[in-house]
């Protein structure tokens, strides 16, 4: 050895962390991937926060329009009410020659007699129309029902009442509707040959307000009692009826090409175009679970509410609104930042291409952009055009940053053209009720397909 060469250096020893992170350089990358996948998180549920906050002013928008054109409505009746006589036994407690007895009384007192009609026929036409009030638009409708039917006479006999007891002149028919100021005409009932005013009555329970007309004074002799009225009612929402008939029959026509029939009972036709919609229901008066008759001694299903459980009519509400929408697309946000997350990781992985972090965090921030934007524009275009330019916002924000992020144009466009791709898909499964899952779980299927295909010949341990 030469006495003046120099000592020979040492080999650099990494220390362990040094080591540890140089052979896992890309499982450090997928975790850390994954943590700013969850992180993505965080915007999307202010996004939600935002929604609810848009969703709550278009309800008070909505709720100042309809209050002033009409609530949805509820029809009930007609029913008749004849009042009668019965005694009432109690005791009470008087001084007899100093002593204190209990004394039997006897008291008159009026109760209400309510009978249902034996028919009831409801035929009418409904008119959609939409308000708006600044950018919010609601819809409601003008209806013009035709009420005819018959009432058999009346029989005491379940209570045992006799002849002179019931009051014959002070019956009357009532009718319930739940929302009066929807009713822009006067109200006319026709009981026989005779026509009689319908008037503002008592609340009719939980039906919300009523109309009653007072009936001629005298007996009702006849056996069949026959009525008929038309109603001009205002309303949103939907319209419902009760089943106060043995037998009930409700035919309805619209041009609303998107009913939603819902109740207790589904029509029994039904007829569902682009031009409108034509449903009939034929209704017994098995299974609405009150009787026929009743008396307010007792109680009565008006009161009760189980009326409400018998309900059965239309909505005129789109199936799904601009904000369900939006809702339904947010809840796939996290879908999206993973899939565009992982293709960012597969270019890096076959290519020469670095993604760093804040490369990631950008991307993620251009994919949740997307969700305010079409929230924003939903508000005032129609959904399926928001939608267009908010996805085309986007995909073209993330594809031209990919075009240098990614080291090429080819790169960019194959990012753009997938991105564009999964947003065509989710628009479709947004506008599908019943196969959003299955459409949903194949693609997730082709995605991770995909994925499997592009790493099946790369070997991770080589690359670190």
């Amino acid at each position: 050895m030469n006495p003046t060469s120099p000592a020979p250096t040492p080999p650099v020893i990494p220390d362990l962390a040094e080591r540890l992170v140089s052979r896992n350089r890309t499982l450090i990358k997928m975790i850390t991937i994954g943590c700013l996948v969850l992180l993505g998180l965080i915007p999307l549920a202010l996004i939600r926060g935002v929604l609810s906050e848009r969703r709550q002013r278009h309800a008070e928008a909505m709720g100042n329009i309809t209050s002033t054109w009409g609530n949805p409505q509820v029809i009930a009746g007609p029913w008749l009410v004849v009042p009668y006589q019965r005694q009432v036994k109690g005791w009470t407690e008087q001084m007899v020659n100093g002593r204190m007895e209990r004394i039997e009384t006897s008291k008159t007192v009026v109760a209400r007699a309510n009978f249902l009609p034996a028919e009831l026929s409801i035929a009418g036409d409904l008119q959609p129309d939409r308000l708006h009030r600044g950018i919010y638009e609601a819809v409601v409708y003008r209806s013009a029902l035709q009420v005819s039917g018959h009432f058999a006479r009346p029989s005491f006999d379940e209570w045992k009442v006799a002849p002179e007891d019931v009051l014959w002149d002070e019956a009357m028919v009532g009718v319930a509707i739940s929302d009066l100021r929807g009713a822009k005409e006067a109200l006319r009932l026709k009981w026989g040959d005779q026509t009689l005013p319908l008037v503002p009555g008592p609340k009719a329970g939980k039906l919300g307000t009523s109309v009653q007309a007072r009936l001629p004074k005298g007996p009702l002799a006849s056996e069949t009692l026959p009525f008929e009225f038309a109603l001009s009612l205002n309303g949103s929402g939907s319209l419902s009826f009760a089943p106060f008939g043995m037998l009930n029959r409700v035919r309805l026509t619209s041009p609303f090409p998107d009913p939603s029939f819902n109740g207790a009972y589904l029509p029994e036709t039904r007829k569902v175009t682009a031009d409108g919609f034509e449903a009939e229901w034929r209704v017994g008066y098995y299974g609405r679970g009150y009787p026929h008759q009743w008396s307010d001694a007792s109680g009565g299903p008006l009161e009760n509410g189980t009326v409400a459980s018998s309900l059965f009519g239309v909505g005129v509400l789109p199936v799904v609104d601009s904000y369900r929408y939006v809702e339904r697309s947010i809840k796939y946000g996290i879908l999206f930042l993973t899939l565009v997350f992982t293709t960012f990781f597969l270019f890096e992985v076959r290519t020469l291409a670095r993604v760093h972090p804040f490369q990631y965090t950008l991307v993620g921030a251009a994919l949740c952009l997307f969700y305010l934007a079409l929230l924003a524009l939903s508000e005032v275009l129609p959904f399926g055009w928001a939608y267009l330019a908010g996805a085309a916002a986007a995909t073209l924000l993330v594809a031209a940053y990919s075009a240098v992020v990614l080291q090429g144009a080819a790169r960019a466009w194959l990012m753009g053209g997938g991105l564009a791709a999964v947003y065509g898909l989710l628009f479709v499964i947004l506008r599908q009720q019943e196969y959003a899952l299955l459409y949903g779980t194949g693609a997730l299927f082709v995605a991770l397909a995909a994925a499997m295909y592009a790493t099946r010949k790369l070997d991770w341990y080589a690359r670190d």
